[in-house]
């Protein structure tokens, strides 16, 4: 699927009020990045939140592509481990297909810095479903 489509398709949702950005899109893997700023808690540490929020819409991206256009994902199970905060710059995240079947797809989500430090690792589980 082309990148820009995948965009377009989450114009007026969280992930663009967020500053998602999609940077490659296919069945296998999803990459995209957020901004740190507008994404922070008090302390002006990334969001634990906005890191998932980020997890959840790679991975599920990647399992609707590989559902295909008559079918659609619904997240149902995801966790999250936050290894080191972040203050600036963005966060990247690729989401890597660990299992692609008829009716569940599970990716797992890494998170890193402009660095290149793991923020955070998370796994989602998507049900498949027919629209």
């Amino acid at each position: 699927m082309d990148v820009a489509m995948v965009g377009d398709m989450h114009a007026g949702t969280l992930p663009e009020r967020m500053g998602v950005e999609f940077l490659e899109a296919t069945p296998e893997r999803v990459t995209g990045r957020m901004p740190v700023e507008g994404n922070t808690q008090p302390y002006g540490l990334l969001h634990g939140g906005a890191s998932v929020v980020l997890a959840e819409t790679l991975g599920s991206v990647a399992a609707a592509i590989h559902a295909g256009p008559e079918r659609i994902a619904v997240g149902i199970e995801i966790s999250a481990t936050h290894h080191r905060s972040a203050t600036s710059g963005h966060v990247t995240g690729v989401a890597t297909r660990l299992h692609a079947g008829r009716t569940l797809a599970t990716y797992e989500i890494v998170i890193s810095d402009e660095q290149g430090r793991r923020v955070c690792t998370s796994r989602l589980t998507c049900l498949l479903r027919d629209r």
